[in-house]
């Protein structure tokens, strides 16, 4: 299906920061898979993995353990300092994820309630509901009827975020920084007193760090400039590296989804979470975010 106007070209091969097409032609990749391959095209320890892992086992389903599986959850929890995590394909499903889970959530701890303050101009994803989150002005009107239960504020605007909230609201959902948007930054003041703002309304903070997360701002999530912690963040895009696999995760206490509430045929499969892990760990290499620090610093200064 015509879903994007694509140039004619046909990539056939890709190393670090460059990719070749099917006449040889080399090209400098600034897009890396939109965001996504946070170690470049085909990198050492991502391919390693993948070799080993295709050797021992791809999926055995969802309805038992296996070994990448709990080593990522283990990862991500050592790291961000939540509790549990659902694994998604893509960042929309882990996104979809938050918001089922804020609304159980508000079924059980706020009287039914459902809504959620999200930020005009954000991005969440192509689902129906991620749509809906969204602060896209193109999507105004597209695809209706949209799901309903989601109110849009200014970013860094705390006392409209405030004015927002009422007694049906469950949660705030924000991305750090915006991208789709242009690169609008959630300033750290404003998350820290988002932060303040939810916990004095006894509702949850939901961090959208799709692009953000895995190390993209210099720490390993972009919430830690700002010394907070949310409630639930969901991760996709840099956390496979280039292999699809995303994560709902999220605090013990905001932890409510039943047996049967949430699922997936191909989530935390082996071959996708042994990837991650490989990603993970090389991230948390020491001196490797020291260098996307510096890196940007640079680029800065130009």
């Amino acid at each position: 299906m015509e879903i994007s106007k694509r140039p004619p070209v046909v990539f056939v091969e890709g190393r670090g920061s460059w990719l070749t097409d099917q006449e040889g032609k080399k090209y400098l990749d600034f897009i890396q898979g939109w965001a996504v391959n946070c170690l470049g095209h085909c990198p050492t320890a991502i391919v390693s993995a993948i070799k080993s892992q295709a050797e021992q086992l791809l999926n055995c389903s969802p309805a038992y353990y296996n070994a990448p599986m709990i080593r990522l959850a283990e990862l991500i929890a050592r790291y961000s300092g939540l509790h549990r995590t659902f694994f998604t394909n893509s960042g929309a499903e882990a996104i979809e994820g938050a918001i089922k889970l804020a609304r159980k959530w508000g079924q059980i701890h706020r009287g039914g309630a459902y809504e959620i303050v999200t930020m005009h101009h954000g991005f969440h994803g192509r689902t129906l509901a991620a749509m809906s989150a969204s602060g896209k002005a193109q999507w105004e009107h597209l695809f209706e009827p949209k799901v309903r239960g989601f109110r849009k504020v200014r970013l860094n605007d705390i006392e409209q975020v405030e004015r927002a909230i009422t007694a049906n609201t469950v949660a705030v959902m924000l991305e750090p920084i915006q991208g789709e948007a242009g690169v609008f930054v959630a300033s750290d003041a404003f998350l820290r007193d988002l932060r303040a703002l939810t916990k004095r309304h006894g509702i949850l903070l939901i961090l959208d760090e799709i692009q953000t997360g895995i190390g993209r701002t210099g720490t390993l999530f972009a919430f830690q400039h700002a010394g907070v912690e949310p409630d639930v963040m969901v991760l996709a895009k840099g956390l496979g590296g280039g292999i699809p696999l995303g994560a709902l995760v999220a605090h013990k206490d905001a932890c409510c989804f039943a047996y049967g509430d949430q699922g997936g045929t191909f989530n935390g499969n082996a071959f996708a979470t042994a990837v991650g892990c490989a990603v993970l760990e090389e991230i948390a290499k020491p001196g490797f975010l020291a260098g996307v620090v510096e890196v940007g610093r640079l680029a800065h200064c130009y």
